[in-house]
């Protein structure tokens, strides 16, 4: 599926979910024009409210214990959910089955998690190597700031990734930031922009933070996480 295609399916998915009334994804009763119903919305698996500033890991105070040890490059994470059942399941739904209705469904979430949240000054989704672009279809990041930077009126930037990499999930937490090192490019220069980087879920932060560094690099003059879930962690 090429990106025009898939930009073309998401605006037919709003319209139809816009006129005709739908299922809940999670229990089957009549959700009205959403993809999950309101009880079902209410019981979600949301982050409590003392969590890490930088990274949105439940902790005790400002800042969680692997923050202080090593702050990572981006300054804040805006985060809804942790990753677990059944939000783990509905992404995973998105990112493997093609259910690209969730991706607009995230997408809202996370304009409504925003409003007392500090605004960017452009969106960047994670990218994925052409290789895997072509396997997949599509870029669920990239479809869910698409969206954003529309509902928002905030413009979207695009960086590429140039090595493909294996992917983060088949390895070990400490193996991460080395798989994803010298992975990406940015062609533009940034003046000070204050940008947020867009993905499904935030883990080690190891992208994040290389993500981060190249806008940095570039001239941005903040980054921070947009993500829907934080895969959570004793620290």
């Amino acid at each position: 599926m090429s990106n025009l295609k898939s930009v073309f399916l998401n605006n037919c998915l709003e319209f139809v979910q816009n006129i005709f009334a739908s299922d809940c994804l999670l229990c089957g009763a009549c959700s009205g024009r959403e993809n999950i119903c309101g009880d079902c919305l209410s019981s979600l698996p949301y982050l409590p409210e003392s969590r890490c500033r930088i990274c949105a890991n439940p902790c005790v105070g400002d800042l969680c214990g692997s923050c202080l040890a090593r702050k990572p490059l981006f300054s804040r994470t805006l985060a809804i959910f942790s990753y677990e059942f059944p939000v783990d399941a509905l992404i995973q739904s998105l990112k493997y089955r093609g259910n690209l209705a969730l991706a607009s469904t995230f997408a809202n979430m996370l304009v409504h998690a925003s409003e007392n949240f500090p605004k960017p000054d452009l969106f960047m989704p994670v990218p994925m190597h052409p290789a895997r672009l072509r396997e997949r279809g599509f870029n669920q990041a990239q479809e869910m700031a698409r969206i954003v930077s529309r509902k928002t009126g905030i413009a979207m930037i695009e960086c590429a990734k140039i090595r493909d990499t294996p992917s983060q999930t088949s390895l070990p937490w400490k193996e991460r930031e080395k798989n994803v090192r010298n992975s990406f490019m940015l062609g533009r220069k940034l003046d000070g922009q204050h940008v947020a980087i867009v993905d499904d879920v935030l883990t080690t932060g190891s992208t994040m933070n290389e993500l981060s560094k190249i806008l940095l690099e570039k001239g941005a003059g903040e980054t921070s996480a947009w993500v829907v879930a934080r895969s959570v962690k004793s620290v």
